[in-house]
């Protein structure tokens, strides 16, 4: 009799998950979960806390579910993948596991971890790997030249065209493979620091989230285009998290969503493109990673910019980290994503635009402390949107575009009612100062308990122009020597 084991990692689900399916499709096979925790790992990763937490929980509703299948979830702790790997191959020994069926992960290590596993269980176990976590698999959308694209807008272009002749639909969850499992083992928790998350915003689960990405579709995606970026409005989905730990599946949320909206690929407009837009860009980064794994050790992918002559000022740097930068748009920002774990883009883009732009920091410093927080954390994603911020990426915005914090936050928070949450501080400054608070308390004599600003945003963005020119110059006189030298 053949024993399956399916090793689950980010994609804690039952419905729709491809390993799990494919499984699961020999009725006479008997199949196990499986799911090894590596905190010493997470721990060179930044994993955030209230991420740790937040995948436990899910965890424990995934054991429920398996077992409901009759199906039970073995849980094991390892330091890093390189004992994790050791484990597993024990484990295959001692279970005389003939299977093996994962989800791909597209890190490097983690990529690294697949194919010694692979290696060491050849002869003896057969390795079955699927595309889960992406709607169409790396490779399979290229330009003319067969190379990936650099560019989001002629990817996205290539990836409808690719999509609208895919097979994307979802895999149902398994059938009932014995009798309901009522004696399982309670899993501990991980040996890693874990910080509460508020279940009323973020329930764990898959049916949850299920039915949080169902009532955004039917109800809040038409808007979406005109709500997204002002945070004191609904205007967005809160399934990243859900996402990130493989709770969701893409095809899920496309097929949700086309429920709602069938002309959405064919019109390609209105908001509920636009959130679709969102999911290509997640299917974008990832997709880069795979062909450029350098961004996976935090290298600039437009390669001038390593010329780049960052500040180093551990004051400023922890003046942004605890949202006490004198500007209020950035400063509740940072202080929301400290307190929930959980900030939106129009957000993510302004503070990380000021810790390059207007502070000239590393934007390395930035990305490692979001995934320090981000209950959503994923390397692809955010290492995409710093480096877009910062000018370093590819399709990256221009570096000489610097967002002006005062003006976004008149822009997109205009009566500061985001800001009066997150800074209470501000609560008396009237609706036209709330961006300027201390320009009302000079006016008035009015003590505010509040930062003045840390840097002058004019000044800060002629500072940085002049860095990037030089990076820019540099990096050209480097290209010209190593030319030469390849000549002579």
């Amino acid at each position: 009799m053949s024993t399956h084991v399916v090793w689950l990692r980010n994609d804690l689900r039952v419905t729709d998950n491809l390993a799990l399916h494919a499984a699961c499709q020999d009725p006479d096979a008997t199949v196990l979960a499986l799911f090894i925790a590596t905190p010493a790992q997470w721990e060179k990763h930044a994993m955030a806390p209230r991420q740790a937490a937040f995948l436990l929980d899910n965890l424990r509703v995934v054991q429920h579910a398996l077992a409901e299948k009759g199906i039970p979830l073995h849980y094991h702790e390892c330091p890093d993948f390189a004992a994790s790997v050791d484990w597993l191959v024990q484990f295959c020994a001692r279970r005389q596991v003939t299977d093996l069926f994962y989800n791909y992960q597209y890190e490097i290590n983690e990529r690294l971890r697949d194919k010694q596993v692979k290696t060491r269980l050849a002869g003896s176990v057969n390795c079955h790997g699927y595309h889960d976590s992406l709607l169409l698999p790396p490779g399979s959308v290229l330009n003319g030249s067969g190379e990936m694209y650099k560019v989001f807008t002629p990817f996205r272009q290539a990836f409808i065209k690719r999509l609208l002749a895919a097979d994307t639909a979802c895999a149902p969850a398994p059938d009932v493979r014995g009798e309901p499992i009522s004696d399982m083992a309670a899993l501990s928790p991980f040996s890693y620091p874990r910080r509460e998350v508020d279940s009323d915003d973020f329930p764990p689960g898959e049916r949850a989230a299920l039915q949080s990405l169902r009532r955004f579709c039917r109800e809040q995606a038409q808007d979406y285009d005109k709500r997204r970026d002002f945070p004191a409005l609904p205007g967005t989905s809160k399934l990243s998290p859900y996402l990130a730990l493989g709770i969701l599946s893409p095809r899920q949320c496309v097929s949700r969503l086309l429920a709602e909206n069938p002309e959405m690929l064919e019109r390609r407009e209105g908001g509920a493109f636009i959130w679709f837009n969102e999911l290509v860009w997640r299917e974008f980064y990832r997709h880069l990673i795979v062909f450029w794994p350098a961004l996976c050790k935090h290298r600039p992918f437009t390669a001038w910019t390593q010329w780049v002559k960052w500040r180093v000022s551990p004051e400023a740097l922890s003046a942004w980290q605890q949202g006490k930068t004198g500007y209020p748009i950035v400063d509740a920002a940072m202080r929301q994503l400290n307190e929930t774990g959980w900030i939106h883009n129009r957000l993510r883009m302004i503070c990380a635009s000021f810790l390059v732009k207007d502070l000239l920091i590393d934007w390395r410093e930035g990305e490692r402390y979001f995934m320090s927080q981000l209950l959503d954390g994923d390397l692809a994603a955010n290492n995409g949107g710093w480096q877009w911020a910062a000018s370093t990426g590819t399709d990256a915005v221009p570096y000489f575009r610097i967002f002006n914090p005062t003006t976004q936050g008149e822009r997109f928070d205009p009566d500061g009612r985001f800001i009066r949450h997150w800074l209470p501080e501000l609560a008396a400054v009237p609706d036209n100062d709330i961006h300027q608070p201390h320009r009302w308390a000079d006016k008035q004599q009015h003590q505010l308990n509040y930062p003045q600003p840390i840097v002058d945003h004019k000044k800060a963005r002629q500072e940085t122009l002049a860095a990037f020119e030089a990076a820019k110059n540099a990096g050209m006189a480097d290209n010209e020597q190593e030319e030469r030298s390849q000549y002579a």
